[in-house]
This record gives structure tokens, C-alpha cells and sequence, in this order.
């Protein structure tokens, strides 16, 4: 681990060479307060890294230092904050490089780790429970609500096509229902008798009323009668959220999402998963196996097998 290079011990007249470092910085390169405090940050952890090693940060090698990033990946630490830290330590390098401490860099390429695509938000089963139960269903209105957020958690459709169900697409004693997608493509979407038994509640006591004796091809209607719109739809979601305390960000795509999630976490195959969501390429599904990684390496560092 060590370099074999010996102009450096860590201290220069008594000053830790990172000081030193640091004050060029703000002195000659004159970066902001908070850079120089986050740099100083990343820099102490190097040095603590490196003291777990009985050597001080100059004489970390290249695979010493690679080890380090991956230790602060390990750590929790977002992929912004990771570069930061290796930006860090390119600059440290090169200043000992440039000072005459060391002959050469070990750090001249070390790379930052390539930022992940943010995780879709969903949410937990319990927060999906409660979100289903705002409806006020001896209500026409709330048996309307009940029956769509039932079939959108069932379904895991966009919202587009939730609210251009038909009624004829309905397959109810079969516990499924034809879509029309992305595409122009059609796709049968299985549910779960829940919502089968809930569409057909609302069919029969909900429906009749918002229609006031007119007729209409789609299965969900506004208090008007006619045909419920997407932000219709996300208006009365977001109600709905705020009245059982859930994230702001609640929107039909987070529950979309939620279905997905559970589906995966409970065993569902992650090819049948694309073939109900819709997605024409399998990748696409692919971002829920990195939700439920990111959920047990949660669970793990909150009950690890050995404290």
C-alpha cells in the first residue's frame, strides 16, 4: 500500500501537509468557503483511511486509493459526493507532485464513479393501504376513487390509460382487462378480485349517478358525467395524498411504480413485470431491481447479521 517515494511524512515544520494544501487553495486558487470545507472534509477521511493503514496519505498507491473510493461508495455516500471526493484527491496529488513532495501522482486518472439515474419513489405497502382508504365510498364521487386508485395499484397502467378504460375492455369474472398503450399496442393487464369487486360497486351505485341518465364509453367520469382527465385524475390523487400524510411528490406514475416494486419484492418475474407495464424493452423494467437493491442494503445496515 505504501509508495516508495519518502519526500513526504505528512507534515511540513509541524503542519500537516492537507493544511498546507488547503491553504494553497484559498490563498492562491481562492475557491469558496464551503468548497474548501467540503474538501477538507473529504481529505480528513483519506488521512483516517490511510491511518488504518499506518501510513500517512502521501504514501497511499494507486490501489490504496481506489480502495478508499470504493469505501466511500460502500458508505452511503451519493455518487455527486464521491466525485467530489476524488476531485479532491486528483488536486492533492498533483500539489504534492507540484510542490516536489512526491515524483509522480497516483491519483492522475482515478476516476469518480458514474452517477446512477435517479430511483423512481414509491410507496411502502402500509402508505398505499392508507391512500386506498381516504375514499369516502357511500359517495358516488368516493366509490369513483376507491374503484381508480384500486385499479391503478392492481394494474400499474400510465395514467393515460387508466382513465380511457372502457367499460367494454372490462374482463371483471376473469380478474383482467384489455389496454391500449404506447403504441397504438394492445396488452391484457391482469387485477386482483379487490379491485374487480370494487369496479363493480362503483358501476353499479357510483356511475349511474355521475352519469344522471346520459351515456359514455369510458368507465370513469367527472361529477359532470363526461370523461375524466389526467389532471382530473392527479388532482384528486394529490387530495387523497395530503389527507393521509404521504409525500408531496405523490403522483399516478409514483403508484405505477409502487406496483412495480411490490410485484418484484414479493417474486414476481421481471419479464412478466415489463409484459404488464407496457415497457417495449426489457431494461426499462429493469431500474425496480435496483429499487429493491437499494431497499436491502438498507435493511441490511439497520440489521446487519453481526453488530
Amino acid at each position: 500500500m505504501e509508495r516508495t517515494s519518502g519526500t513526504s511524512r505528512g507534515y511540513y515544520h509541524g503542519i500537516p501537509v492537507i493544511d498546507l494544501y488547503l491553504d494553497h487553495l484559498r490563498v492562491e486558487r481562492r475557491l469558496a468557503d464551503h468548497t474548501l470545507e467540503s474538501y477538507g472534509r473529504d481529505l480528513k477521511a483519506l488521512a483516517a483511511f490511510a491511518a488504518g493503514a499506518s501510513c500517512t496519505p502521501e504514501a497511499l498507491d494507486r490501489s490504496a486509493l481506489e480502495a478508499f473510493v470504493r469505501q466511500q461508495m460502500g458508505k452511503g455516500l451519493s455518487p455527486r459526493s464521491v466525485a467530489r471526493s476524488v476531485a479532491a484527491i486528483r488536486g492533492y496529488f498533483r500539489f504534492l507532485v507540484l510542490d516536489r513532495r512526491l515524483e509522480d501522482s497516483p491519483a492522475d486518472d482515478l476516476q469518480a464513479p458514474r452517477a446512477w439515474p435517479p430511483l423512481p419513489r414509491f410507496l411502502s405497502i402500509e402508505e398505499v393501504d392508507a391512500l386506498i382508504a381516504q375514499p369516502d365510498v357511500v359517495t358516488p364521487r368516493g366509490l369513483r376513487d376507491r374503484a381508480l386508485i384500486e385499479l391503478l395499484y392492481a394494474t400499474g397502467m400510465r395514467v393515460s390509460e387508466l382513465i380511457s378504460v372502457r367499460a367494454a375492455d372490462l374482463r371483471l369474472d376473469e380478474h383482467y382487462l384489455t389496454c391500449i398503450g404506447k403504441g397504438n399496442k394492445e396488452r391484457l393487464i391482469p387485477m386482483g378480485e379487490q379491485a374487480a369487486d370494487w369496479i363493480r360497486t362503483y358501476q353499479r351505485d357510483g356511475r349511474p349517478v355521475l352519469l344522471k341518465g346520459r351515456s359514455a364509453p369510458r368507465l370513469f367520469v367527472n361529477a359532470r358525467g363526461g370523461p375524466l382527465s389526467r389532471v382530473g385524475f392527479w388532482k384528486i390523487l394529490k387530495a387523497y395524498g395530503a389527507r393521509a400524510n404521504l409525500p408531496r411528490a405523490l403522483s399516478p406514475h409514483v403508484l405505477r411504480h409502487s406496483f412495480a416494486t411490490h410485484l418484484l419484492e414479493r417474486g414476481a418475474d421481471l419479464r412478466a413485470i415489463q409484459m404488464m407495464l407496457g415497457h417495449a424493452d426489457l431494461s426499462t423494467t429493469q431500474i425496480y431491481t435496483h429499487v429493491l437493491e437499494a431497499r436491502l442494503r438498507s435493511i441490511y445496515d439497520r440489521f446487519p447479521p453481526r453488530p
